[in-house]
């Protein structure tokens, strides 16, 4: 009975400590500088981004968030929320290749937002709103490259963008999804119906080729549990006689 015992905490051990690892790396991969939502329309209209900043430091706040907007594929008319304890300076650039629109032609968008004046501590976050009044429709994404500045004086560059197929970089830069656009009726747009109808019809085609696939592991696992059963009822037998000599 010892050995069994000991047994059983060396697999409860094991169990805790693969849970804690998962736990903790979750905990890693939830502490980046993120936006909210994570994606619009391509050219959507008055809006509002959120900045999630958590602050990842145990001994030092939070103090300084700086927020810059790409300006190759500009967001138009930026409006900054008044935010308890923070002052925010907004920087404007004049850009290489005006944009067009209904009222005239754009030629300076925001290219830089920085927080101060107040503290994110250790364990909290803060969520900084931006009002836009147009986003780019000839893009399918947009980075916001992020530096927050800790109390003691560290840096963490939120700037890395991940390669198409690459696994997500150490200090990812937060990234908003660029969906395609919606027809009056609110279909998407030729395009995306076209794409998604061809790639429906490639979903069809694998799954009718992967029915026989389906059936044959179905069989093989069912076939495994069977033996599974088995094997525990002569595990179970075997303990049996074990314990009746010493009866």
């Amino acid at each position: 009975m010892s050995a069994h015992r000991t047994t059983l905490r060396r697999a409860g051990t094991v169990a805790a400590l693969a849970t804690a690892g998962v736990l903790a790396a979750a905990g890693v991969a939830s502490a980046h500088v993120t936006v909210h939502p994570e994606s619009y329309a391509k050219g959507a209209t008055d809006g509002v981004l959120t900045f999630r900043v958590p602050n990842e430091e145990d001994k030092a706040s939070t103090t300084k968030v700086q927020v810059f907007l790409p300006t190759d594929h500009p967001v138009l008319g930026v409006l900054v929320t008044p935010q308890n304890g923070w002052t925010a300076k907004v920087t404007s650039t004049k850009l290489k290749t005006p944009v067009k629109t209904d009222d005239g032609n754009i030629t300076d968008a925001v290219s830089e937002i920085t927080w101060t004046g107040g503290k994110i501590g250790a364990g909290q976050y803060e969520d900084f709103n931006v009002a836009f009044g147009q986003l780019p429709d000839d893009t399918d994404q947009l980075s916001f490259k992020t530096l927050q500045t800790y109390s003691d004086g560290d840096v963490v560059r939120w700037i890395e963008e991940a390669a198409a197929g690459d696994d997500e970089p150490e200090n990812p830069a937060p990234v908003l999804k660029l969906t395609a656009k919606e027809s009056e009726d609110g279909d998407a747009t030729p395009a995306a119906s076209a794409s998604t109808a061809a790639t429906a019809t490639k979903t069809t085609s694998a799954s009718s080729s992967g029915s026989s696939s389906d059936s044959t592991a179905r069989g093989l696992g069912i076939a495994g549990l069977i033996v599974g059963v088995l094997g525990l009822a002569a595990g179970a037998f075997a303990v049996v006689r074990s314990r009746a000599p010493r009866s």
